[in-house]
C-alpha cells in the first residue's frame, strides 16, 4: 500500500491531468449531477465557474454539501482498467483573493478560455466562481492498486 504522501501526490497528478468533474447537489432529497470544467490548487480545492441560474448553483446556495467524481477518458471501454476519483465536501462562492486565485488557475489550465473580467464574474445576473473544499477523496485505481483499487484519504 502506498504511503499517505504518495497517495496525495497521485491524486494531485490525476487532478492535473483530468479536465471535467461531475458534482452532485440535492434539494428536498432530489439529487442532481452537473458536469463542469474545473481547476484545482495544491490544497486539493476544486474550482469551477457556473451561471447563477443553473440548478446546481441554486441548490448550492441552500445546501453546500456536495459529492462528485472525476474521470479521464477511457479509450477502450468496458474491460479497461479503471482509474477515477470520487470526493465529498463543501462548496462556497469565491470572493476577493480566492476569486483572483481561481481565475489565475483557470486561465493557466485553459489558456484558450475567454478572459471574463472579475467584475462580470461577480455580477449576480451572470456567473459565480465556486470552490469545493473536499473532506475525503477516494482514488479508485485498478492500474496502480490491482488488488485493492479503492484508496480513501481524508484531507
Amino acid at each position: 500500500m502506498k504511503t499517505r504522501n504518495k497517495l496525495k501526490k497521485m491524486i494531485l497528478d490525476y487532478l492535473k491531468e483530468a479536465k471535467l468533474l461531475q458534482i452532485a447537489t440535492a434539494k428536498n432529497n432530489k439529487p442532481w449531477v452537473a458536469t463542469l470544467w474545473y481547476v484545482h490548487d495544491s490544497k486539493f480545492n476544486l474550482y469551477f465557474i457556473s451561471r447563477r441560474s443553473r440548478r446546481h448553483s441554486l441548490e448550492l446556495m441552500r445546501n453546500p454539501d456536495v459529492a462528485g467524481a472525476i474521470t479521464k477518458t477511457h479509450i477502450i471501454g468496458s474491460g479497461e482498467k479503471v482509474r477515477g476519483l470520487q470526493f465529498e465536501g463543501k462548496a462556497e462562492e469565491c470572493h476577493g483573493a480566492t476569486l483572483k486565485e481561481a481565475s489565475k488557475l483557470y486561465l493557466s489550465k485553459y489558456p484558450r478560455a475567454v478572459k471574463i473580467p472579475l467584475e462580470k464574474l461577480q455580477d449576480p445576473n451572470f456567473t459565480a466562481t465556486y470552490v469545493v473544499h473536499p473532506r475525503t477523496f477516494v482514488l479508485f485505481d485498478e492500474v496502480n492498486f490491482p488488488k485493492e483499487p479503492r484508496q480513501e484519504i481524508k484531507i
